[in-house]
């Protein structure tokens, strides 16, 4: 699914912006993130490197603010016509949990770091935040199970792929 929601943004966004702004614009995107930034460098033929930094930028820059605000963020919403959005968030999110619950931080890392549909910088961060965990701490986490995904990600993307093509 991400492989086919990046290879939108690349068709449809492909000479209006640059190359380097649709990556970005990729990687901030839930569901999409990182991996979804890579794989839409790929397919606009950029080179690893610079494809992985703007991708772990662009993944990275959200979690903060989800770690910080998302409470406050989920209350407003419930208060409008998103709140079934609000609610079909928290249900995911819980239903994704154990793997945290049970293992606190280092859940967190494997969780962000294994690049399967459904896991990721963003449900990471907002699980942690259900789960009360200090933000101080996981921030981190998120960063270096960023870090991991994207290596995985590239060496299939960029690796694999690039020797199959």
């Amino acid at each position: 699914m991400a492989e086919t929601i990046a290879n939108w943004f690349v068709t449809n966004l492909q000479g209006t912006i640059s190359r380097e702004l649709i990556v970005f614009l990729v990687s901030l995107l839930p569901i999409l993130e990182l991996r979804g930034g890579i794989i839409a460098g790929f397919a606009l033929q950029m080179e690893w490197l610079p494809t992985f930094l703007i991708s772990y930028i662009g993944n990275l820059l959200p979690i903060p603010f989800i770690l910080l605000f998302i409470r406050y963020i989920f209350r407003v919403l419930k208060k409008t016509p998103l709140r079934g959005f609000v609610a079909w968030c928290e249900r995911k999110a819980e239903q994704k949990s154990d793997q945290i619950r049970k293992y606190a931080y280092w859940g967190v890392f494997l969780f962000v770091a294994i690049p399967l549909p459904g896991t990721g910088a963003w449900m990471g961060a907002l699980i942690s935040v259900l789960l009360n965990m200090d933000p101080k701490k996981t921030f981190p986490v998120i960063m270096v199970g960023v870090l991991t995904a994207g290596i995985i990600v590239s060496v299939l993307s960029f690796g694999l792929l690039g020797s199959l093509l």
